[in-house]
């Protein structure tokens, strides 16, 4: 038997092109930089479709499902879906104690809620969502994760309805001050009621004032009847002489 001779291909040596513009690494930001990421599975959503007669669940993505939480002060949840590959948005909205979740058809991996207002499509729009895990157990973290969610909201919004309406922003100057002048002006109050009876300048109160000009008036009525009665003699006499 001939041997067989393999001929081994040529060596060709590697060639490398240096690139004619050199282009700065840009930072893509996701905008969920400011949330912690407290859930995420693989699953298929669905959106319930009431534009067609009859209406009908149609499929929205199969993807990663996220469950993110705000890092801030106040306590904020969302649903973020991305679609795999082209990573579009299938499902983006805030989550709140009113949504309830209901097993779909009597299936134990697939959950449906309503939300009023899902941004997927960048603009607000209602929504009745369904979506479907692979097992049970991953339906199930994904229903606990959401519930949980759901009281930390609740009870922060209970403390935010327990606090007054308005806070009060005064200093404890400025609350000195404003008792420091409700003083006076009830003092003030006080002095004006006693006036009524004290002397005013000039000598002598109202009452008194009144008193004296009513003693005047009743000098002058005299004085007037004195001369009427002098003036009435006087002619009296001189008709007699």
């Amino acid at each position: 038997m001939a041997d067989i001779k393999t001929e081994e291909p040529p060596h060709s040596p590697e060639i490398h092109f240096e690139p004619i513009v050199k282009l700065d690494r840009v930072e893509t930001k996701t905008l969920e930089e400011d949330e912690e990421e407290v859930f995420k599975m693989r699953s298929k959503l669905f959106r319930y479709d009431t534009s067609i007669d009859p209406p009908e669940w149609k499929e929205r993505g199969v993807g990663d499902v996220k469950i993110l939480r705000h890092k801030g002060t106040q306590p904020r949840a969302r649903v973020l879906m991305r679609r795999d590959k082209t990573l579009k948005i299938c499902a983006n909205h805030f989550i709140t104690p009113v949504m309830k979740l209901q097993p779909n058809c009597g299936s134990e991996r697939a959950w449906v809620w309503s939300t009023p207002a899902d941004f997927a499509d960048e603009e607000a729009k209602g929504e009745t969502l369904a979506i479907r895990f692979a097992n049970v157990e991953n339906a199930q973290k994904f229903k606990d994760v959401f519930e949980e969610c759901q009281r930390m909201i609740s009870e922060q919004e209970k403390k935010d309805n327990e606090k007054p309406e308005e806070n009060s922003t005064e200093t404890p100057a400025e609350s000195s001050k404003e008792k420091s002048a409700d003083e006076i002006a009830e003092k003030l109050g006080e002095m004006t009621v006693k006036e009524t009876g004290a002397p005013a300048e000039g000598g002598g109160s109202e009452t008194g004032i009144e008193e004296q000009d009513n003693k005047d008036k009743s000098e002058v009525q005299r004085d007037a009847q004195d001369s009427k009665d002098d003036s009435e003699k006087e002619n009296s006499e001189t008709k007699k002489d």
